[in-house]
């Protein structure tokens, strides 16, 4: 072997290229949202080992229902874990399977927990679903579908800040923000979304869709009914798509208080429109698997799914995770236990956070849905601007050791507005969190 070739340092004709979206700042990650989970990694609250770290508030992590799920994968149905009756046929079914259709046991289990949690109000075709690795694949890969790179995605203010590397990222894809305000509790109206998608065209950018979150990440709330159809109908005048996100769909406190863009669609005959609607889900949310990584797309618009399909063998799930998740999805008892008993108890944990919160004079959008609610601290900035939302942010991270998201970051339009999510900890982390913000607010009131 020879000697390797000796490069200079100096010479920056010899430095290794990277790709454009390597190279690209489109990621997302330098902003605050990231920020403090970086902050969180290294100083992590312990209740018995680090009781003075950082508590982790910007984390939307569903663990107020996991003894459930325990309960059922490891004492009421261990072999739903394994491979069932079939031994070790059973593994080589399982181990050997590679269709990109699922398994399809897993797609009529998930077609039918769908339908569960929208209270039977709306169906779904298990051929429909396409399987994923999480919503954010999902996502990415509706995308990747839907436009080219350079057009347009139209979303609601605030958003999801991992949109910004979940859409932008690897598809060229823009997002062009649809500005709502707290005058009407963030609702979307017609005026915006006609106002956003002038400011595309002005900037001769192509508009290829709308994508919401419904229910709403960061608002915790649901989309109204009307404002659903307003959207479909300027989607059918624009000729767009519309993407529904609603992986926080089971996780709504009253069922009745939630309508899926799907039952809009169960009653439309019109095929030219019901082809523009697709809906992503994730067991992330409601059931608290976000490392099981399933996703699914629902398209009622054929090339869509046919597309999808071919297009997720870059994002498969395992066949083990679907026939252990079909065992138990399947299972209608203890489905229906879960829906009611994870309602009742996010319900409660919003409750105790918010009126916590409005003790110390903190009032909250009125949320009913999710695992987090929207916080104003608006008066407590010094300046009402970003770098005024920030401050106050850095404080909240370094003082008070907690990691909440900066509505900054979700690219609200109004400053001092937080996302502050309650249901990745225990009753008794969230009980200290509040006592640090009641002695924060203490200070601030004698000073």
């Amino acid at each position: 072997m020879g000697l390797p070739l000796m490069i200079n340092d100096d010479d920056n004709n010899n430095k290794v290229e990277l790709s454009r979206v390597a190279v690209s700042d489109t990621h997302g990650e330098d902003s605050p949202y990231f920020a403090g989970w970086k902050a969180y990694d290294e100083n992590p609250y312990d209740e018995t080992y680090n009781p003075s770290g950082v508590i982790q508030m910007g984390l939307a992590e569903n663990q107020v229902s996991f003894d459930l799920l325990e309960n059922y994968l490891e004492k009421k149905n261990p072999e739903g874990s394994l491979w069932g009756s079939k031994g070790s046929r059973g593994f080589r079914e399982n181990a050997l399977f590679q269709d990109y259709h699922g398994l399809k046991t897993f797609r009529q289990a998930m077609a039918s927990f769908m339908e569960k949690i929208r209270g039977g109000k709306a169906s779904f075709d298990p051929d429909r679903i396409v399987l994923t690795a999480g919503a954010t694949a999902a996502n990415e890969l509706l995308t990747f579908i839907l436009a080219d790179p350079n057009d347009a995605l139209l979303v609601p203010t605030p958003y999801y800040p991992g949109f910004d590397r979940d859409l932008r990222w690897r598809t060229g894809v823009r997002i062009v923000p649809i500005h709502c305000d707290s005058s009407n509790h963030f609702q979307i109206t017609p005026e915006a979304l006609e106002a956003a998608y002038e400011t595309a065209r002005d900037a001769n950018i192509r508009v290829r869709g709308v994508l919401i979150t419904n229910p709403s990440n960061p608002l915790g709330a649901t989309v109204q009914k009307k404002v659903l159809e307003d959207l479909l109908d300027f989607c059918v005048r624009k000729n767009i798509h519309l993407i529904s996100d609603e992986i926080y769909s089971g996780s709504v406190f009253h069922a009745s208080e939630f309508t899926s863009v799907a039952e809009i669609v169960e009653n439309i005959d019109d095929v030219s429109v019901k082809e523009r609607v697709h809906i992503v889900y994730s067991l992330s949310k409601d059931l608290g698997l976000p490392g099981f990584r399933v996703g699914t797309i629902y398209s009622y618009n054929d090339h869509v799914v046919r597309t999808a399909r071919r297009m997720s063998s870059f994002t498969l799930v395992s066949s083990q995770t679907q026939h252990m998740l079909a065992s138990m999805l399947s299972d209608e008892e203890f489905t229906e236990k879960y829906i009611r008993l994870n309602r009742e108890r996010l319900r409660r944990r919003y409750e105790t956070i918010v009126e916590g919160l409005k003790k110390e004079g903190i009032e909250c959008l009125k949320g009913n849905a999710g695992l987090f609610c929207w916080m104003n601290l608006g008066c407590l900035l010094n300046t009402k601007t970003k770098e005024g939302e920030l401050e106050l942010w850095d404080v909240i991270l370094k003082e008070l050791k907690l990691n909440i998201s900066p509505g900054s970051s979700c690219h609200c339009s109004e400053f001092g507005w937080f996302r502050v999510c309650f249901a990745n900890m225990s009753e008794t982390t969230l009980e200290i969190a509040l006592k640090r913000i009641h002695e924060f607010m203490d200070r601030r009131r004698r000073f």
